[in-house]
This record gives structure tokens, C-alpha cells and sequence, in this order.
């Protein structure tokens, strides 16, 4: 599984010449040009990836689905994630980020679905699921994963909970526009 941190973040915006403060914008104009649709399923950023995609103009046409499953009965009742998966590994692990994604592209019908689920901070976290720990879930046709977020900071200048939320739907975002270009060069498109 991939893990990416905070600098490892902006690396990835820098080296493929993104636009943080844009990449909404990007997003929409990729899934509308290629002919797809988006859904998200939220929970540690709490509807933050919903938002940044329904404030551009146009993202009706390629966003239908915005799931906010904070608590995990709303995970198990409407996205299906399984209760064994949060009873054994927890909310917070790849499992239920890639379940939470399954689901939201199920119930949406989407061709692009991410999930994020995690410990936004500045309470909640231990030792092994620390503050700053996300996991971000992506679902297309063709297959489904997690990538790993540790975006606590360090220890003299850890991360607020709004800059973890940030930087937890920057990813998820990164990974829809990502999964664009990948329909794109193998031609899935509709």
C-alpha cells in the first residue's frame, strides 16, 4: 500500500503542475470532458470533498453522490461496509476506506468513487492509529485500493484538524483526477 505524507502531498500537486486551491476545478472539467461521474463517501473530512467539487460550476453533470457516514452504523447501513471489518480492524483502516468506496459507487453508480476515513485530530489517536492517520479509498470497474495518509506533522509543529481534512480531500481528489487520466489512456470511457 502506498503511504504518502504531507510533503509527499504537495510533491505530487508540484511534479504534475497542479493547482491546490484549483484542483476542484480540474477534477470537474476532466470528469466532464471524458464523460464520467463522481461519488464520495466522507468521513473524517465530513463532506469537505463534496463541497470543494459542488462549489465549481458545471459538477452537476458529473456528481451525483456525496455520502457523510461520520457515525458506523451510517458506514454498515448505506454504504454496506461490513461489520466484522469495523469490528476487527476499525473505522479507520484500508478495509473499510475501500468498502466505503465500493458502496458509494454501487449505491451512485459512479465510475469513480473515493472514501476517506481517519483521525483528523488534535484527539482520538494512540499509538497505532495516530493523529493524522487517513485512508483515502478509490472504486473504478476495474479495481479497487487504499492509499495510506500519515498527516500528523511532527511532533513540534503537528497539523491542525482543518489542515488534515485538507490535505486528506487534496488526495482524494488527486485520485479522481489520477483515475481519469487512467480511464482515459486505456480507453474505458463511456
Amino acid at each position: 500500500m502506498v503511504t504518502l505524507t504531507e510533503q509527499d502531498i504537495y510533491e505530487l500537486f508540484q511534479k504534475n503542475s497542479l493547482d491546490r486551491d484549483r484542483i476542484e476545478e480540474d477534477v470537474v472539467a476532466k470528469l466532464s470532458a471524458l464523460g464520467l461521474k463522481a461519488a464520495t463517501a466522507e468521513s473524517c473530512t465530513g463532506g469537505l470533498i463534496s463541497e470543494r467539487i459542488t462549489r465549481v460550476s458545471g459538477s452537476s453533470a458529473v456528481f451525483d453522490c456525496g455520502v457523510c457516514s461520520y457515525a458506523n452504523f451510517i458506514k454498515e447501513k448505506v454504504l454496506d461496509v461490513s461489520s466484522e471489518t469495523l469490528a476487527v480492524l476499525g473505522a479507520v483502516s484500508a478495509e473499510t476506506s475501500i468498502q466505503m468506496a465500493e458502496g458509494v459507487k454501487k449505491l451512485s453508480g459512479a465510475d469513480i468513487a473515493v472514501s476517506t476515513t481517519g483521525i483528523a485530530g488534535p484527539t482520538g489517536g494512540t499509538a497505532e492509529k495516530p493523529v493524522g492517520l487517513v485512508y483515502v479509498g478509490v472504486c473504478t470497474a476495474e479495481k479497487a485500493y487504499s492509499v495510506r495518509l500519515m498527516l500528523g506533522g511532527s511532533e513540534s509543529q503537528p497539523n491542525s484538524r482543518e489542515q488534515i481534512r485538507r490535505l486528506a480531500s487534496d488526495a482524494a481528489l488527486f485520485n479522481i483526477l489520477s483515475e481519469c487520466y487512467a480511464a482515459e489512456k486505456a480507453g474505458d470511457l463511456p
